[in-house]
């Protein structure tokens, strides 16, 4: 059989109806190369500038004006708290709201007017080594330029500064990888699962008889999304019992408190899951659905670049994100030890998400239903 013109434009214009009927596939073709252009291209800077520092200064003589000048100087260093105390320094950099502590001693200025080699205490949050190595790097040259034209004897000797990273001393990335790894895991297959459970009972027409049941929106919710919350569990063991086993992570804190933390981000993810299925009409689209929302999941989070080496409206972005708040809460429990009242912005975030994502599950499943 010669090839046909005719019949081959009727099968292309049946395809292109096709694909102008299915929405979703087709906003998923034009939004996921739109969104990854800009977000590589905008959000993503792996040498992350201004970062917050807190400054414990008991003099604030003119040595210690001039290193905080040179350190905001440097682009990589914003003082936003210049005058904390010791105990206040160390709760900030447990709840990560600042990445450096910086220690002047009171007698810093007298040491170098004498000529004495004088030093400079500058603590950096090593929890995510890629954050903080470019600020530690910059502080050679900080310390040989910051008191030139404040020393008195032009020969007097430079001050010293000492760098002490918290919480992962040597720089291991992987003690930084893995734990964030528990969140893109647990993203990644309860969203999918979650979402694409309930397009399977629609297309093969079970959902009809499930809905013939006397039952509410809420308790074929519940019924749903609880198998998949168990499912979970076992999956958040079986990371946790790989990255000790395996990988060494250091495990400080408290494993109640992780495991409570974890299992309300689950519950965010499949009550996520659960909204997603009620937009999507098959499996297909709610992989797809699925895939959109995993990737700012993973460039926005700060898994896999800094997060505060984005910019404002990124970051506004990734405060949205579950993720977000579960990687500050497993590397603030894992890494650093923190208690509740360290994570306690982070329960508080994920609880609001759960809420406000079981509202829209249900509200979206009753207008389905209708």
């Amino acid at each position: 059989m010669s090839l046909s013109l005719t019949r081959l434009w009727a099968i292309l214009r049946k395809e292109f109806i096709q694909m102008r009927r299915d929405r979703v596939t087709f906003a998923m073709m034009l939004g996921v190369p739109i969104m990854q252009l800009l977000l590589f291209g905008y959000a993503i800077n792996s040498d992350p500038r201004h970062m917050p520092t807190a400054l414990i200064a008991p003099v604030q003589d003119q040595f210690s004006r001039s290193l905080v000048a040179a350190l905001e100087n440097s682009g990589y260093y914003r003082i936003t708290h210049p005058d904390a105390q010791p105990s206040e320094a160390e709760r900030l950099i447990a709840q990560g709201k600042v990445s450096f502590v910086v220690t002047v001693p009171a007698d810093f200025g007298q040491r170098l007017l004498r000529g004495e080699r004088a030093q400079v205490l500058v603590e950096a949050d090593g929890s995510d080594p890629t954050a903080t190595s470019g600020a530690i790097a910059a502080l050679g040259g900080i310390a040989e330029s910051a008191f030139r034209r404040d020393l008195a004897v032009p020969e007097a000797a430079g001050p010293e500064i000492v760098v002490h990273r918290r919480y992962n001393p040597e720089g291991i990335t992987h003690y930084n990888i893995v734990p964030g790894l528990l969140g893109v895991i647990l993203q990644m297959t309860m969203v999918m699962m979650t979402a694409m459970a309930l397009t399977r009972e629609i297309e093969r027409g079970t959902m009809e008889n499930l809905l013939a049941m006397p039952a509410t929106a809420a308790e074929i919710m519940l019924g749903k999304i609880a198998p998949f919350l168990g499912v979970g569990a076992v999956q958040v063991l079986v990371i946790l019992g790989a990255a000790w086993a395996l990988f060494d992570v250091p495990f400080m804190g408290s494993p109640a408190l992780l495991l409570a933390g974890v299992m309300v981000f689950v519950l965010a993810l499949v009550l996520l899951g659960y909204l997603i299925s009620t937009v999507a009409r098959t499996q297909m689209q709610a992989m797809q659905i699925a895939i959109f929302v995993f990737l700012p999941s993973i460039l926005l989070s700060g898994f896999m670049f800094p997060f505060r080496g984005m910019p404002g409206w990124a970051q506004m972005l990734g405060e949205l994100l579950p993720v977000t708040h579960l990687l500050r809460l497993v590397r603030g429990i894992m890494l650093k030890g923190a208690g509740l009242p360290d994570v306690l912005a982070q329960f508080g975030a994920l609880s609001v998400m759960v809420m406000v994502l079981g509202a829209l599950a249900l509200l979206r499943f009753r207008r389905t239903l209708d």
